[in-house]
């Protein structure tokens, strides 16, 4: 049976292909060999709602695919998912451990999320948002916290070094009393 995840990866790759979101070089530079440089994804601060909305959608695309219901941003998850992403950067490695010795459990609770931790997805790369969903989707034990049945939450931040590295963060989660960022994002 094809998995229904492939389809979903190449609506993705589509919407990855549309996005303006985030700055890079106007103009593309070549390298010696007369192949295109890397150019460094940054974010602006004004890209955040954009950022954050694009992922929910693809989560979502890629959920509906499954079968699965919908997640939306919440306030407390995106809180705890920022923190950590801060903390890494200054950790200098991605993991799940805060600096403190703190567990993802202890930051959800922390910001006061009433809710069930589920799960937590993270990177270290200078990828956009989309190329690190889609790293995600490839990845079994990452893919199951993305398309956990029971997640109706998710909070989704990242920090952002000088030279355009990228910590990202996705934590998901199921609450009683929701309090999305749905409004404000989408």
């Amino acid at each position: 049976m094809p998995s229904p995840v492939i389809p979903a990866l190449a609506a993705l790759a589509a919407v990855a292909a549309c996005t303006t979101t985030g700055s890079t070089s106007a103009a593309m530079r070549l390298g010696p060999d007369g192949r295109p440089l890397p150019v460094v994804y940054r974010i602006r601060e004004g890209d955040v709602p954009q950022i954050q909305a694009r992922m929910r959608e693809s989560i979502n695309a890629v959920r509906a695919q499954a079968g699965v219901a919908p997640v939306e941003l919440s306030v407390e998850l995106t809180s705890a998912a920022a923190t950590h992403a801060r903390d890494m950067s200054i950790q200098g490695r991605p993991w799940h451990f805060g600096s403190d010795g703190s567990s993802p459990i202890d930051r959800v609770a922390r910001v006061g999320y009433r809710g069930e931790f589920l799960g937590e997805t993270l990177s270290e790369t200078y990828e956009t948002e989309i190329q690190t969903l889609t790293a995600w989707l490839d990845q079994r034990d990452t893919r199951a916290i993305l398309l956990d049945p029971r997640a109706r939450e998710i909070g989704f931040a990242w920090h952002q070094e000088a030279n355009g590295k990228l910590w990202w963060v996705l934590t998901t989660g199921v609450s009683n009393q929701p309090q999305a960022l749905a409004a404000a994002a989408g």
